[in-house]
């Protein structure tokens, strides 16, 4: 009888997804603190749920957009760049929108950048969708960048 087990300890694949991870986050929180961040200096009445909704959108278009700048210098036509940046794995960020908004929510009441929650916001976005790139990397060959 033959048992898949899957390896978690491969040091490379984890350097290679925490890499990988770090870009998304970066493309993820450019759109979502800018949205908050505009709001906030603003002073635009809105409701704190819709803030945080075009926050986690305007995350995701930032990030597709950062990987298919990146894709283009790494010599992807542009329509294949696109391509591959929408197919990279929108579970990976969107766990990463919701649980850095979750965080903002949890301690600030939500849709409040101050100095100390936003590395904390960074850290929970940057952990919650690890592992699952890792193994999506280990198990598919499939890296999001």
């Amino acid at each position: 009888m033959k048992t898949n087990i899957f390896n978690w300890s491969c040091k490379h694949t984890w350097r290679t997804s925490a890499k990988n991870t770090m870009w998304c986050v970066v493309g993820c929180s450019i759109g979502d603190f800018g949205t908050i961040l505009f709001f906030q200096l603003a002073k635009i009445s809105f409701p704190m749920t819709g803030i945080m909704i075009l926050a986690i959108i305007n995350g995701l278009l930032t990030s597709v957009m950062l990987e298919t700048f990146i894709l283009i210098r790494q010599n992807f036509k542009f329509m294949n760049a696109l391509k591959t940046a929408c197919g990279m794995s929108f579970i990976s960020m969107v766990s990463m929108e919701i649980s850095m908004n979750l965080t903002d929510y949890y301690l600030t009441g939500g849709a409040q950048l101050t100095y100390w929650v936003v590395p904390i916001m960074l850290t929970v976005g940057f952990l919650t969708p690890w592992p699952y790139n890792y193994w999506r990397l280990k198990k598919f060959n499939k890296a999001c960048h």
